[in-house]
């Protein structure tokens, strides 16, 4: 009696019976190995938690418009809150969880919106950068007025004048003040004209006037 032929299939002039150790291994080249599909899963997962901590650091108006469900927006407002290391690492991990229950179109609405804060964060830095030059070099010399001016015709010149005047004064204070700074290797004294000068700088150069620069904080309150 003759034996039954065997289901398969040939592969470059080889047979392959199904079922059999190549053939299992041949489909899982063809789909992928569980352990790739696992490698894959748990980097996948990892990146939108990622993803999900950085969400903690997003503008409101750009979270707003992300568009998150509102059991993502409790849990992030709740990662916020908890200050214990082990009880924010156990949110976070929730936060992972509900990140990967997302729509693609929202994880994609998420990174774009990290994106734009980055740019404007970087485009902000430069900004102070160039209103931080422009206001230590109007204060190091009267040179420096002049090419001030001829770019920002419209600023008010004894306002600016009087500011640079005040700046430098209180930057040079007298007597065993000068001692102690220069003994003890400290930094200018940054008084109220100080803090003015960069704003009118900043103010001609484009930028908001109600916010500060880093360089100027609770100390220079204090010295006031």
């Amino acid at each position: 009696m003759s034996r039954k032929p065997k289901k398969g299939y040939f592969v470059r002039g080889q047979f392959v019976a199904e079922g059999s150790e190549l053939d299992l291994q041949l489909k899982a080249e063809l789909k992928g190995t569980p352990d790739a599909s696992r490698t894959d899963l748990k980097r996948e997962s990892d990146e939108l938690q990622d993803l999900g901590k950085e969400l903690l650091t997003l503008r409101t108006d750009l979270f707003n418009a992300v568009g998150l469900p509102d059991k993502l927006v409790d849990a992030l407002a709740e990662a916020k809150r908890i200050t214990n290391f082990e009880g924010k690492r156990r949110q976070m991990q929730y936060v992972g969880k509900l990140m990967r229950k997302l729509d693609p179109e929202v994880v994609q609405a998420a990174r774009q919106a990290l994106e734009e804060q980055h740019k404007g964060s970087a485009t902000e830095k430069m900004q102070l950068h160039l209103v931080e030059h422009w206001r230590d070099r109007l204060i190091a010399s009267d040179d420096a007025l002049a090419p001030w001016m001829a770019e920002h015709p419209d600023t008010d010149t004894q306002q600016l004048r009087a500011l640079i005047r005040q700046a430098r004064k209180d930057a040079q204070p007298a007597g065993k003040e000068a001692n102690v700074q220069v003994s003890q290797g400290l930094a200018p004294r940054k008084g109220r004209a100080y803090r003015e000068l960069f704003q009118l700088v900043r103010e001609h150069l484009g930028g908001p006037a109600a916010a500060d620069d880093d360089s100027t904080g609770a100390e220079d309150e204090f010295n006031d």
